[in-house]
């Protein structure tokens, strides 16, 4: 028996060439859900200003951090919610996502255009859902 994993029936629209699916099956793991992540270096200080493609990386990078503490990949991502403030920027965030994302495998995708984020200089804000299988999990136990 085959497992599908992801979905794009025929008479659904087509997501083209955007790293997306229309559904994706979860697979065994820990569901771990990640605070939206915007262009911020370490120490808070936005990074990129007026540039949405160089935000995007920076989130995307950030997510990759938070993931890779818990033993977690990119891949592992299952749903992604973009936030974004102007129309312009949707290209290049794209841009960003397709090569970060594979499209045979990449999570569900939604875009959603916002009035501004946290601080006016942020363009872009992502917010994940991943599932880390449980053999590669790396939690901390609470004190």
């Amino acid at each position: 028996m085959m497992v599908r994993m992801h979905a794009n029936p025929e008479d659904v629209w087509k997501p083209g060439s955007f790293p997306m699916n229309q559904a994706v099956v979860e697979p065994s793991g820990r569901r771990v859900h990640l605070t939206g992540q915007v262009a911020w270096d370490a120490d808070g200080n936005v990074v990129g200003i007026g540039d949405a493609e160089r935000q995007t990386e920076v989130a995307l990078e950030n997510i990759a951090r938070i993931l890779r503490d818990l033993g977690g990949e990119m891949s592992d991502i299952v749903s992604l919610t973009t936030y974004f403030v102007r129309d312009d920027d949707r290209e290049a965030i794209s841009r960003v996502r397709s090569r970060v994302f594979r499209k045979e495998t990449g999570p569900v995708a939604t875009g959603v255009r916002v009035a501004g984020l946290w601080q006016p200089e942020l363009l872009v804000e992502l917010t994940v859902i991943a599932v880390i299988p449980d053999d590669r999990l790396q939690v901390a136990e609470a004190n």
